[in-house]
């Protein structure tokens, strides 16, 4: 399916700082394409949406994941290692967005098939930049699978 013809693209954003959820749910907003963005605050309640478990049994699959490294519970590593081993997840992009740039969270998170790889700007401007990229090229370039 073209993304040109996703009405309202589903993003699942897997992050615990409160000040980055905003900037990320502002910089959505901002976008050419309608966006409805789910917010994960650890990697459990990241996987319980995933998975549909509990309070997220009906819940939608996101187009797209932009996962933290540094979460509680279950750490970025492990929610996308669970997410790439799925049969019905495993296509769904997974963009790192983190602080790291540690090379060993970068080669770990290739390693185990994330699709990106973003350090967030620490600017508040480049990182509304970033976010607006990342939704230009994976929302509005690729051609995602549904």
């Amino acid at each position: 399916m073209n993304n040109k013809q996703i009405q309202l693209a589903h993003i699942l954003l897997v992050e615990d700082n409160e000040g980055d959820i905003l900037l990320t749910l502002d910089a959505f907003e901002e976008c050419k394409l309608k966006t409805e963005v789910s917010v994960a605050k650890n990697g459990k309640e990241a996987l319980d949406f995933l998975f549909m478990r509990g309070e997220f049994t009906d819940v939608k699959k996101p187009d797209l994941i932009l996962l933290d490294i540094n979460i509680p519970i279950f750490n970025g590593h492990e929610v996308l290692r669970q997410i790439k081993t799925d049969s019905n997840l495993m296509k769904i992009p997974v963009i790192m967005l983190t602080t790291s740039s540690n090379q060993k969270d970068l080669n770990e998170a290739y390693g185990n098939h994330c699709n990106s790889y973003v350090k967030k700007p620490l600017e508040i401007r480049e990182f509304l930049s970033a976010i607006l990229k990342i939704e230009e090229f994976w929302l509005q370039l690729t051609t995602l699978t549904k």
